[in-house]
């Protein structure tokens, strides 16, 4: 299948399109813009210049009338952005992670594009060796995913390329979104994180494949599992629970998962590494109770779920289901052991998840410390005027004994 391969040049007189607010967020709403003016009127994907209700310009940005983010503001200078903007800013990220970040020392994976982190709004872009894994998120740029991936190759030297568009994005997005592959793409490949080996197989993996923003994390786990039980639930494919064998020493890993596939790629990485991972192919929730009947206790319990919040309907209903997870796992960390718990879901603040972990404690009846907060690795950088970039939150908790219940007066 032809890969898309829309110019970056501007194609002649661009249309405009008039917003109702100027601020500095890269989203557009449809609510906020106030139609196409004068005699172009801008087809979807489109490279269009942006003007304030007065005419006065503000920009330029990639145009999607069927969706609800109508515009995504790429550029606020006088002129359109053309081929030297777009190598800019793959420059600037290539420079991120090469020289300030030094990278390539730790790994042959990382994130190279973060969307509106790197200035370019709806494009993520991963490397794992000699790949790059892409996932869409505007029909603007999948239309010019061919001359982009021409210039992150050029600069990082990959061979093959991946790209995957979310049914769900497609949906919102209203186009086909096809997947696309390099011709010859190897259905898998092997990375090296901080010395573990990991398989990623592309036609079975979670979005681009794997999760390089707990590279961090899954670094600073290790320290703390020096002769410890530990228990990796929602292990995905076993990252955690490998750090903490190979390079924290702990006594014993038990990694937990509801996806089949999944447990058997974390056995794989397991044998990868020459270790023999406890993968249980279970769900989480049943497996924590069971363990917590049996009376079992961790040095160490990860949670590491899937986004539990996909849209602004489920913001409830997810609440509920990490606040449940984190009474389960609570109640599984023996006294002075260490719960790292975590959620990828962006609608759930930072303020919000810590209030929830302190219902969880009291509802599991254990005094418990936080640590720290942390969250994506640094090759997931987050614009200030798009904040919302930082959806990754890692609470590291020291449990404590039990405590009695708190009783609330009544009056």
């Amino acid at each position: 299948m032809a890969i898309p391969d829309r110019s970056l040049e501007p194609e002649g007189a661009l249309p405009t399109v008039a917003i109702r607010a100027t601020g500095a967020h890269p989203f557009v709403f449809r609510k906020m813009i106030d139609g196409p003016v004068g005699a172009g009127i801008p087809n979807q994907g489109d490279l269009v210049r942006v003007v304030d209700r007065d005419g006065r310009a503000i920009g330029y940005g990639l145009w999607n009338a069927r969706s609800q983010i109508s515009l995504r503001m790429l550029w606020r200078e006088a002129g359109p952005p053309g081929p030297d903007f777009w190598a800019g800013r793959i420059d600037r990220a290539v420079a991120l992670r090469r020289d300030l970040l030094k990278l390539d020392e730790q790994s042959n994976a990382y994130r190279l594009l973060h969307a509106e982190g790197d200035g370019l709004s709806g494009l993520i872009v991963d490397r794992y060796d000699d790949v790059l894994s892409v996932e869409i998120f505007s029909i603007g740029m999948y239309q010019r995913i061919g001359p982009i991936l021409d210039l992150c190759a050029a600069r990082m030297g990959t061979k093959h390329f991946r790209v995957h568009v979310d049914d769900r994005v497609a949906m919102q997005e209203d186009f086909p979104g096809r997947a696309l592959a390099s011709p010859g793409l190897p259905p898998r490949v092997t990375i090296v994180e901080h010395g573990v080996k990991y398989r990623i197989h592309f036609d079975e993996g979670h979005k681009t494949g794997f999760f390089c923003d707990q590279r961090d994390n899954r670094k600073d786990l290790a320290r703390f599992c020096g002769g410890k039980a530990v228990l990796d639930a929602c292990c995905y494919t076993g990252g955690f629970g490998l750090n903490a064998l190979l390079r924290g020493g702990a006594s014993e890993v038990t990694c937990v998962d509801l996806d089949e596939k999944a447990v058997a790629l974390a056995r794989e990485n397991g044998n990868a590494n020459n270790v023999r991972l406890n993968a249980v192919h279970a769900d989480a929730f049943g497996y924590m109770r069971q363990m917590g009947v049996n009376g079992k206790t961790y040095g160490v319990v990860v949670l590491d779920p899937p986004k539990l919040i996909l849209d602004r309907e489920e913001v409830s209903a997810g609440k509920r289901k990490y606040f449940d997870l984190n009474v389960l796992g609570i109640g599984l960390v023996e006294p002075g052991g260490l719960l790292l718990t975590c959620s990828c879901s962006g609608l759930l603040a930072a303020a919000d998840f810590q209030y929830l972990l302190r219902a969880a404690a009291r509802k599991a009846g254990r005094s418990v410390q936080l640590l720290a907060m942390t969250g994506a690795s640094a090759d997931h950088p987050v614009a200030l005027d798009a904040p919302e970039g930082a959806y990754l939150k890692a609470a590291w908790l020291r449990v404590g004994d039990p405590v009695p219940p708190v009783v609330e007066e009544r009056e």
